[in-house]
């Protein structure tokens, strides 16, 4: 069976490119009227918001960027790309820019939360409404024992980069029902991570986790953390898995205390 020729089928959406700080950014745009600006985490991409883009483009114009190495959107190296949570924020508010977008309904999974809700922070009137799915946007008391390994100088390089294993164990410990895993999705779910350059992302988004004061988005996400209250008039939608053993129901409690 040819699991490339099958992922394609189920992502049967026109490609565009945008420039984004100098750099090749891929994205979906589909359907027309208010627009859902999707963002995905890691180590995911567009094609993760492939059912949903599908049904709503009847009614709202959709569209789903690839994080800047991450996707089919360019992978640039370390010394080209910081690959910092402000940079990715940065990048979004760029992209709204370029394509004007005005009234968006941000929908942001796992560490798009973090990305989406920084670029609403610095252009908040671009924003209308919230939707927000297992993802966090200020700093957790403790970080999963899984991502500090891979974070790990040496051994975390060789293991997401060289083995993929950030992306295998995302693959097999982030799904409730095995059966809807099939190999179609499987294969177009890691399509993009062939190759150790094109890791790169995957790693360089576990190492910019901030972990202590330190680390440099530590006070970007504290930033980030000030600003949600600003959104408390605003709709916001919280979707949660609550088997997550990353953003876990501690997370979503969080939530519920900025967004009461």
């Amino acid at each position: 069976m040819n699991h490339i020729a099958d992922w394609r089928s189920l992502f049967p959406f026109q490609s565009r490119e945008i420039m984004l700080g100098g750099h090749r950014c891929h994205y979906v745009d589909e359907g027309e009227g208010e627009p859902l600006l999707l963002v995905h985490g890691n180590p995911t991409w567009s094609f993760y918001w492939r059912n949903i883009i599908g049904p709503l483009r009847e009614k709202y114009r959709l569209l789903a960027v690839d994080l800047i190495g991450l996707g089919l959107s360019e992978k640039p190296s370390p010394k080209e790309y910081s690959y910092r949570l402000e940079r990715r924020a940065a990048d979004l508010n760029e992209f709204i820019d370029k394509l004007n977008l005005e009234g968006i309904t941000l929908v942001a999974h796992d560490w798009g939360g973090g990305v989406g809700m920084g670029a609403a922070v610095a252009a908040p009137e671009r924003f209308a409404r919230f939707v927000l799915m297992n993802t966090a946007a200020f700093l957790a008391p403790k970080c999963p024992l899984a991502i500090r390994v891979c974070r790990i100088p040496g051994f975390g390089k060789v293991a997401v980069q060289g083995l993929n294993m950030f992306v295998r164990a995302a693959l097999k410990k982030t799904v409730a029902k095995p059966e809807r895993m099939t190999p179609a999705v499987r294969a177009g779910l890691a399509a993009p991570y062939d190759s150790w350059r094109n890791r790169t992302g995957v790693l360089r988004f576990v190492l910019d986790i901030p972990l202590g004061p330190k680390h440099p988005t530590y006070a970007v996400l504290q930033n980030i953390e000030r600003g949600l209250a600003q959104f408390r008039d605003r709709p916001v939608c919280l979707i949660w898995g609550m088997q997550d053993w990353c953003f876990t129901p501690w997370f979503l409690d969080r939530f519920i205390e900025i967004f009461p």
